[in-house]
């Protein structure tokens, strides 16, 4: 039996963003296995056939020592579940698995980013030392042909190229997929409309845009809800504290309801969905609200723009123009057809272009070329 192991950073992330593929791995006569930080999450996956491996390994650590041991336990998992097939997500993951191909034997690696964020878009001063050192260990082992690297967006798979990097292994699957019928629309009236942000609580999702927007919207008439959904990162150098959040909920201006672990009530709740990040690959998110029928505002950058199409599902609006990020709130507010249209052309391009079906008929294919 041919075996796929999944290397991936948080066992949520890989309940949420990955879970699908390896269910449909095990329908295709796979033998699954799945090391990552395992927390409440273990027996749900295990439930699926999937043997789970608990791996120490912290996303925030630059501890030499602690990064060692990272490598040595997927080093020790590779020979000890010895799978045909490696599938990391996201850069650690990634960068690890690489470097211990070194010493396994791996017939395929699938190397899968989400979107290239901190390292290769920050332009702090520890992202580009880090990205000094990962460049050209992208460029000497992405030379082998059993490797692909699959990125969400051109975008992301364009900065890549002009660094040289993996041009003729570079695979785009447009994001994780969303199932059409979990993520379905509800259109009841609500009497104070509700803007919600769904995202983790980091400084580059546009948590403080969003409150700036919603601070607009205070100095008005227009009767309006603005909540953020989701909480801090605390292993991601752009989280946001508790104590911010606590404070702008404080101040009135927005809410601040934590990570929500059913996303279709609030989806089904709100009538907007706000979402000023400043960089993604492809965000799941933005898959659940259009496939719900929700109206997405959004910044015209990378990831957002696959899913957003202006003036058709919503509005991009041009990078950091906090004031046409309010004013295409209000529009949407103001014009209910509009949105309810808005919205239905949403889940009609979720259909077509982004179920997860077809998201996992595309990786499978993937699979097979390693």
């Amino acid at each position: 039996m041919k075996k796929i192991l999944f290397i991936v950073s948080e066992d949520w992330y890989f309940v949420s963003h990955r879970l699908h593929l390896a269910i449909v791995a095990i329908d295709n006569g796979y033998e699954v296995g799945l090391l990552s930080r395992l927390s409440t999450h273990q027996d749900l996956i295990n439930s699926f056939g999937i043997k789970t491996y608990d791996w120490p390994m912290e996303r925030s650590s630059k501890n030499p020592f602690k990064e060692l041991v990272s490598i040595y336990h997927v080093v020790k998992i590779l020979r000890s579940f010895r799978p045909n097939l490696v599938h990391a997500v996201s850069i650690k993951p990634v960068i690890y698995s690489i470097l211990s191909k070194l010493f396994c034997r791996v017939d395929g690696l699938i190397l899968a980013l989400a979107g290239l964020g901190f390292v290769f878009r920050s332009e702090k001063t520890s992202a580009k030392i880090i990205r000094l050192f990962i460049t050209p260990i992208f460029r000497l082992m992405l030379i082998n042909n059993n490797i692909r690297l699959v990125l969400q967006n051109i975008d992301d798979a364009s900065l890549l190229m002009n660094l040289k990097i993996a041009n003729n292994k570079i695979r785009i699957i447009r994001g994780a997929g969303v199932s059409t019928i979990d993520f379905f629309p509800n259109h009841e009236s609500h009497l104070v409309p509700l803007v919600i942000l769904p995202a983790r609580m980091l400084w580059n999702k546009g948590v403080q845009d969003f409150v700036n927007c919603a601070k607009k919207f205070n100095t008005n008439e227009v009767k309006v809800r603005f909540a953020l959904i989701g909480d801090p990162d605390l292993h991601n150098p752009e989280s946001i504290t508790e104590a911010q959040l606590n404070e702008w909920v404080e101040q009135g201006f927005v809410e601040w309801w934590g990570r929500q672990d059913r996303m279709l009530k609030v989806y089904h709740m709100a009538d907007i969905v706000c979402f000023p990040s400043y960089h993604e690959g492809l965000p799941k998110a933005l898959l659940e609200s259009a496939s719900c029928e929700i109206p997405i505002v959004a910044y015209d950058v990378s990831g957002c723009r696959e899913i957003v199409k202006d003036k058709v599902n919503g509005y991009l609006i041009p990078f950091k123009d906090e004031n046409g990020l309010y004013e295409a709130v209000l529009k949407l507010l103001s014009n209910r057809n509009l949105s309810r249209q808005m919205g239905r052309n949403g889940r009609e391009i979720v259909i077509e272009n982004f179920t997860d079906s077809r998201i996992a008929s595309e990786t499978l294919k993937v699979w097979e070329e390693v």
